[in-house]
């Protein structure tokens, strides 16, 4: 995952990097993402990062058909700086970066940063 994130590190913390490869973003998000569903296991929150990946992750029932009822989405810039504190769940969501839906979705805020840059 750290060499993952690495490769895109300038495009997270400066606006006018460009954007890496799509396939390195790529290997960036999954990985991070598949971190955090090792880390906080279960399957009560859905987290979306189109079109890369969606995990299930955090202790609780296990939803399996349909729309789960707790999920967070977001872009993957926005994802890959939440996952290595850049920016905190509660600013994503203020700036309308990252969508939260459902009582426990706020809950991957404590498992998050993953990495630090």
């Amino acid at each position: 995952m750290r060499a993952a994130v690495l490769a895109v590190r300038e495009w997270l913390t400066d606006d006018a990097a460009p954007e890496p490869p799509r396939r390195t973003v790529a290997d960036a998000v999954r990985a991070t993402a598949r971190t955090l569903a090792n880390d906080a296991p279960g399957g009560s929150v859905e987290v979306r990062v189109p079109p890369f990946v969606a995990v299930q992750c955090i202790d609780g029932p296990r939803h399996t058909r349909g729309t789960p009822p707790n999920v967070v989405e977001c872009a993957p810039r926005v994802w890959l700086r939440l996952a290595t504190g850049l920016i905190t769940v509660a600013e994503a969501t203020e700036a309308a970066d990252l969508t939260a839906s459902g009582s426990r979705a706020g809950e991957i805020a404590q498992y998050l940063p993953l990495l630090r840059l």
